[in-house]
């Protein structure tokens, strides 16, 4: 049969569009007379008969006979007043089963709650409390922190180049501006920006490591700008991940730990692998630990990758230089790619303690780790004494990366365009601040002094009240931006927790009565029958009171 009698024959030249007609009781009628069933039977006068061939051996036809559902259609539902609708093509059924794993305990339902909660508040309901108090996340100006002055006044003029002429902004500040403005393209920062990075930012951030890291050489080409550090954590994550069944790659994760780790894998459909860090001696890392969770995980995935979190989140420790040796070592052994989170690199507080960077470690060791131990490690605009957490910087660095997966590499980071250019442009401030004898210089040292004092203080303070508590025992807070505590609940409580983890009813409770929003340790992972909460310290101190108050009143509630 000839091409062109085949297209007079297939289904969709039948009939034209005009030569389809509802008759009365809604169905359609086909050429050559007959009707398609419709909510009623009677066909419709006037319409003209069409002949044609049979329907009934057309390939359109014996598609058309089969059920919506075995097509992978939608299928159609009656509303009451009879009208046919489509059933939704995306339902919680059909979605990728994936994402309904993930659960973030930051942004989880107390959240959620709190939100429902200033609502009220601001539409005159009345509550036991003034004001929400969120102590949920680290979002440092959302709690009061000042944003750094100098770091502002770069943005400004960058985003509104005008200013320049404004003679109220330091000569220093228009310097730095001016740089980067001729490094985006246009001379905007509306500009995208290459996939990696604006080049000369990627510059100075390795300039940086390099201070750091005393004298240690860095590869700019081995930097990646990124949307705050979370972004470079999944990226890498997401290059890591592969295989099926006992073969699917694993990664390891402290408990407790950073939300977004857990979330991650789920997503990618990754195994995680849990390692407790010890509460009994400040929640440090055991090697025995690690070692107990990677044999235990070789029995049912592939586990590639080790992921440290220093300074931690949620728990507040920092590691030391013998500890990270021991985990380089333990990494080098078992073949595991390295991630290093050190977003709180500035953070450190308690006396003895100092941070200490993987990648300085790491080559320090010696050539026998540092020419072959993977490692990839991330830093952020949105802790430290910056807080700068709505611009989204940050940056990863890659160590020892095969050079094929390098290039997979860009190219992944290269289908979301760029990170948002405000964001490397902050992150090349942070790492490249005012040098002395500049304007700003002064007063950007002062700011930065006194935003890691007050974070130092709060941390101290919340500690020593905690722990004041009966039933709540928090460890020193030796860095980052988190207490930990450990929580006892009565047992009466337990049993009425309605459904709920006891510590996720504890701390919903505590939200209802005080306004003050934490989240439990059951969000981040916790060893068995044991509970917590993690309070952000760099709140104002009232709530370490509040949480002291209510906790006595729930036990005396409960006992």
């Amino acid at each position: 049969m000839s091409a062109t009698r085949m297209r007079m024959l297939s289904p969709r030249n039948f009939f034209s569009r005009s030569d389809v007609l509802l008759s009365g009781g809604g169905g359609a009628r086909r050429p050559g007379g007959s009707q398609s069933v419709g909510s009623g039977g009677s066909v419709g006068s006037g319409v003209r008969s069409l002949t044609c061939p049979s329907l009934s051996s057309s390939p359109g036809r014996a598609l058309s006979s089969l059920s919506t559902t075995r097509r992978g259609l939608p299928k159609e539902k009656m509303t009451e007043n009879g009208v046919a609708t489509r059933a939704k093509v995306l339902t919680i059924d059909t979605m990728n089963p994936t994402v309904k794993k993930v659960e973030y305990a930051v942004r989880g339902p107390i959240v959620q709650r709190a939100v429902e909660l200033e609502k009220e508040l601001s539409e005159g309901i009345k509550k036991p409390f003034a004001e929400v108090i969120k102590a949920n996340i680290g979002d440092a100006h959302a709690m009061g922190q000042q944003p750094i002055t100098f770091f502002r006044q770069v943005l400004a003029l960058c985003s509104y180049p005008e200013l320049l002429n404004d003679s109220t902004f330091p000569e220093d500040a228009k310097s730095r501006a001016r740089h980067i403005l001729q490094s985006c393209g246009g001379n905007s920062m509306g500009a995208y920006s290459a996939s990696q990075g604006i080049d000369s930012v990627r510059q100075d951030v390795a300039r940086y490591i390099e201070r750091r890291d005393g004298g240690v050489s860095c590869d700019p080409d081995n930097i990646y700008l990124t949307t705050g550090a979370s972004d470079g954590i999944v990226t890498m994550l997401k290059l890591l991940v592969c295989g099926q069944g006992s073969n699917r790659t694993g990664v390891m994760i402290s408990i407790p730990q950073y939300p977004l780790y857990s979330a991650a894998l789920a997503e990618l459909g990754a195994v995680q692998i849990n390692y407790y860090l010890n509460e009994e001696k400040c929640w440090s890392l055991d090697i025995s630990e690690l070692q107990r969770a990677l044999d235990e995980a070789r029995q049912h995935c592939n586990p590639r990758a080790l992921c440290i979190i220093n300074p931690g989140n949620p728990t507040g420790q920092v590691q030391s230089r013998q500890c990270i040796e021991d985990v380089i070592r333990f990494a080098a052994k078992e073949r595991l790619f390295l991630m290093a989170d050190e977003v709180y690199q500035d953070n450190v507080y308690a006396d003895g303690c100092q941070f200490h960077s993987f990648k300085k470690v790491l080559f320090e060791m010696g050539p026998e780790y540092s020419n072959t131990v993977e490692l990839a490690s991330f830093h952020s605009t949105s802790k430290c004494y910056m807080g700068e957490c709505g611009f989204r910087g940050g940056y990863m660095e890659i160590i020892n990366m095969d050079n094929e997966v390098k290039a997979q590499l860009t190219k992944l980071v290269s289908v979301r365009l760029c990170p948002p250019v405000p964001g490397q442009a902050l992150m090349d401030l942070v790492v490249n601040p005012p040098q002395p004898g500049e304007p700003s210089y002064a007063n950007f040292i002062k700011e930065r002094t006194a935003t890691l004092s007050a974070l130092a203080e709060k941390a101290k303070l919340t500690e020593q009240v905690l722990n004041t508590v009966p039933g709540i025992r928090c460890n020193p807070v030796q860095g980052a931006m988190y207490s930990f505590p450990s929580l006892t609940i009565p047992e009466k409580a337990v049993r009425e927790d309605k459904g709920q983890q006891p510590d996720m009813f504890y701390c919903m409770k505590m939200l209802e009565e005080t306004g003050i929003c934490l989240v439990p340790g059951s969000g981040f992972g916790q060893r068995d029958g044991t509970y917590h909460f993690s309070l952000l310290t760099h709140t104002p101190f009232y709530p370490a009171n509040k949480v002291k108050e209510f906790h006595q009143k729930f036990t005396k509630e409960y006992s």
